[in-house]
């Protein structure tokens, strides 16, 4: 599968002489622990393990009793700063609530400043050179895999075709999506600006044709979300790198169940994203249990979600 257009343009850009690597992570750590009523030491495990130098955390704090797909808000207290002492970093918690998050939070090796007005995105200072991170948790209901897959999870109707997969995924994240953009407006253009997050929609880059005839997914999907950011000229790393979503799946759901089940499906919906000029994308991989769909490693793993991990210069 050929890297798309806008993506190997990106990675094509010269960067600059004095260029410094970064190690940015999506990470839904599933409460930290807390919804297996274990404390966060696996998840710190996980975090030295991979030595990110900057994290956008999803699900800081726990579901609650009772949890259904329309309705689960967040409970507790948020492990962020916990995790941020266990690993000597910065820390923000993203406590808004709104259409982008569900118990968010940053963690940085570098200092963060102030974030935005509806707290999706903040600066972070990495020895001199401003980053910025957008950290975001979109929706998960409907969940236009299951839709189509016939698989019973809230209220949503079946369905058949790309083009209703489509339209149910935008209504499902517009808001989200609509305010993220509306944060990033105030970003320096010409900054580098990082994309974290659990999307709980899959990639454009993934249900492709070629996918299909795999028996991966069960129908081609240009997925609105990741082709919306894409449009907007952010690179998924993980993709940047591996290319071909037949020989690497790279499903980060989940990590608890039988890909052969049929009341599930597994799927990438964990991502990095990257815009800036002279950014390369170095590497990158799925963190996760031991088994056929992580790169690397960590037992015993403490999520339903795999992570991702992107190493990236930046000019």
């Amino acid at each position: 599968m050929r890297v798309p257009f806008l993506i190997a343009t990106l990675l094509a850009a010269t960067p600059a002489v004095a260029e410094t690597t970064l190690r940015v992570m999506s990470f839904n750590i599933w409460g930290g622990g807390g919804n297996e009523e274990k404390g966060i030491e696996e998840t710190v495990a996980v975090l030295k393990a991979a030595n990110p130098d900057i994290v956008g955390i999803q699900e800081t704090m726990l579901e609650g009793p009772d949890c259904t797909a329309d309705s689960c808000p967040p409970q507790g207290t948020s492990v962020a700063r916990a995790l941020a002492d266990a690993m000597g970093y910065f820390y923000y918690d993203q406590t808004g609530a709104n259409a982008a998050l569900w118990a968010n939070a940053v963690i940085s090796r570098y200092p963060i400043g102030a974030a935005t007005a509806n707290q999706l995105g903040m600066p972070i200072d990495v020895n001199g050179k401003t980053v910025w991170i957008f950290n975001i948790h979109l929706d998960d209901e409907p969940y236009q895999p299951y839709q189509l897959l016939g698989i019973e999870y809230g209220s949503a109707p079946f369905i058949k075709t790309e083009a209703e997969a489509i339209s149910y995924a935008r209504d499902t994240r517009k808001a989200g999506l609509d305010l993220l953009e509306s944060e990033m407006a105030a970003v320096d253009p010409a900054a580098t600006v990082f994309v974290t997050g659990d999307f709980n929609e899959p990639s454009y880059l993934d249900w492709t044709e070629e996918a299909v005839t795999a028996g991966n997914h069960p129908v081609k999907v240009d997925w609105p979300t990741t082709r919306r950011l894409a449009d907007q000229g952010f690179a998924d790393a993980y993709r940047a790198v591996h290319p071909d979503p037949v020989a690497k799946p790279a499903y980060t759901w989940t990590s608890r169940y039988d890909e052969a089940a049929t009341d599930d499906h597994p799927d990438r919906i964990d991502y990095v994203l990257v815009r800036g000029e002279g950014v390369m994308v170095r590497d990158a991989a799925i963190v996760g249990e031991d088994g056929l769909r992580s790169d690397l490693v960590v037992t015993p793993w403490p999520s339903d979600h795999r992570a991702v991990v992107a190493e990236v210069t930046i000019p």
